[in-house]
């Protein structure tokens, strides 16, 4: 299944793009695909702990199960000031 990743803020200029779209075996959880991305873009491991995780309009953990067509928002975590 084809799911696309939406990358904010500064995970956006570690990996030098907005989007990506990446296919992934059914079944398959966030964790799942944290590691396909880790594997194509090594610079955002570091920050594994930190980011946050948007399926639609939720946050959602790693054991979350990917939907068909999903959107998935990778972000940083919330700063305010």
């Amino acid at each position: 299944m084809k799911v696309r990743v939406q990358f904010y803020a500064q995970l956006r200029d570690l990996t030098g793009m907005r989007e990506l779209d990446i296919e992934l075996a059914e079944g398959a959880t966030v964790r799942d695909l944290l590691e396909n991305i880790y594997a194509r873009q090594p610079a955002l491991r570091p920050h594994d702990k930190s980011i946050l995780i948007g399926a639609g309009v939720e946050f959602v953990d790693r054991d979350y199960k990917l939907k068909l067509g999903e959107e998935i928002a990778i972000m940083p975590p919330v700063q305010g000031g």
